[in-house]
């Protein structure tokens, strides 16, 4: 390999590591968001979104003031793909058991791939019309963790 060859491939490579470190730090920035609807509040934040992770994982909280929460996460909860068009079940919900007016644990995914550009959590709880939607962009460039969420409910 010559010299200039050698040059171009480490500079693939570092482009290449640089795009990896980028996603991963992104998704360490992504702020929690939170929706606030019939007396209870759910709080999201991502935990790992980044293109290398073996799953996506967020970090679920749900409180109530006068009444049991006794959402089935594992069954309630989905993020959207939208390029199959499909809604993405969770792998594994690790946390509080239903019931009490406060709970918190984890909801792990299989990462959706190709990586999108925005996930999105969603969570239908028993009673409500709509379901919660908690929505990050992912390949926001500017640095800014307040542009990485936007959030409807």
């Amino acid at each position: 390999m010559n010299f200039r060859n050698m040059i171009g491939f480490r500079l693939v490579q570092l482009i290449g590591l640089a795009l990896l470190a980028g996603s991963a730090a992104l998704a360490e920035e992504l702020p929690s968001q939170s929706s606030e609807s019939g007396g209870v509040t759910i709080a999201v934040k991502p935990v790992d979104v980044s293109p290398t992770a073996a799953s996506w994982s967020f970090e679920v909280s749900l409180s109530a003031g006068n009444q049991e929460l006794r959402d089935d996460l594992a069954r309630t909860a989905y993020i959207l793909n939208r390029a199959a068009k499909t809604r993405e079940a969770p792998l594994a919900w690790k946390g509080d058991a239903a019931g009490g007016r406060q709970r918190k644990g984890i909801l792990s995914f299989k990462p959706l791939t190709p990586q999108p550009t925005a996930v999105e959590l969603r969570i239908q709880r028993v009673g409500e019309k709509a379901p919660r939607v908690f929505r990050w962009d992912l390949n926001c460039q500017c640095g800014d963790p307040k542009m990485h969420a936007s959030h409807a409910s």
